[in-house]
């Protein structure tokens, strides 16, 4: 009888810290993803907002390009593709059908094509910023070719931002590493289409665009940044100065809703060594429309590469 009491004391005793351990567990998961998603309220969206990025296109601008590379201007085209979609939040990625647990993102597409003489560039980086703007941006990709080879450099938007980086230069090769979590530079060119009048200004901290670290050479990690946001009647125009990297970038963008980006420049020093030159680089809009692209694919459908410039 004895040896039963003992059993059934040392039964409780394991129970309860189970239980215990249970709770904690929970209490940690609770604390692991109590992050930005519970420090601002999701925005609500107007019905404006659905009507134009709920119609089932996307909206797509053409610019004229002026890219400073290696100490030279070269002209070009860059094209801003944004479209809205569902996200799954545990693998990141587009979603093949709904759900309540899906991210509804506003996604950019933003390529650039240049030559610098003999090859060419061809660059592209995707942002997926949750439309809800109460949060960063889920993921942000950019890959990047040209003839001597290419890059590509993924982050994922987690307990920390998850970071793998690819490369053909051996001083930036392959690498896999995480940051704590701070404003995006690829992200403000999301937040800006939905809610402008919440961009950060004054003295903060930036990720540059991947664009920007990988054609640099610079670190990927969050750099002090003076941004500001002046209006010129019909056009905004929001500003990110970086100091320490000698760059500054200006978008100008619609002071009405739907916010569409009319131009932008972005001023750095062009080439390396001591003798490289500040240029700025330069888009002018072409051309923009609606379209749902994904489906125009035939021969026939070249007419709107014409419509838009390309």
């Amino acid at each position: 009888m004895k040896k039963l009491i003992i059993l059934f004391g040392i039964l409780c005793v394991l129970v309860i810290i189970a239980c215990s351990n249970i709770k904690a567990d929970e209490s940690s998961k609770i604390i692991d993803t109590s992050t930005e998603n519970n420090k601002k309220s999701p925005k609500k969206l107007s019905e404006a907002f659905k009507k134009y990025w709920y119609a089932g296109n996307a909206e797509i601008s053409s610019y004229q390009l002026e890219q400073a590379r290696y100490g030279e201007v070269r002209k070009g085209k860059a094209v801003l593709i944004y479209v809205t979609e569902d996200f799954l939040p545990k693998e990141q990625v587009k979603a093949d059908g709904q759900n309540p647990n899906n991210i509804p993102v506003l996604k950019l597409n933003a390529t650039k094509k240049f030559n610098t003489g003999i090859y060419p560039y061809s660059i592209m980086q995707s942002t997926f910023y949750p439309v809800s703007d109460n949060q960063h941006a889920v993921k942000v990709s950019s890959s990047m070719q040209e003839w001597c080879g290419h890059v590509y450099a993924q982050l994922n938007n987690r307990k920390k931002f998850e970071i793998i980086s690819h490369s053909y230069f051996q001083n930036e090769a392959d690498q896999e590493f995480s940051l704590d979590k701070a404003i995006l530079e690829n992200e403000l060119w999301t937040k800006i289409r939905i809610n402008p009048d919440d961009l950060p200004q004054g003295d903060i901290k930036i990720i540059p665009s991947f664009e920007y670290t990988r054609l640099r050479h610079k670190e990927i990690k969050a750099y002090a940044a003076k941004t500001s946001l002046k209006n010129e009647g019909s056009t905004n125009i929001y500003t990110v100065e970086y100091p320490k990297l000698n760059r500054s970038i200006s978008i100008t963008f619609n002071s009405s809703f739907p916010y569409e980006i009319e131009g932008w420049t972005e001023t750095f020093k062009s080439g390396f060594g001591p003798n490289a030159k500040e240029l700025t680089t330069k888009a002018t809009k072409i051309k923009q429309i609606k379209s749902a692209y994904w489906g125009k694919n035939s021969n026939k459908d070249q007419v709107l590469r014409e419509e838009l410039g390309l």
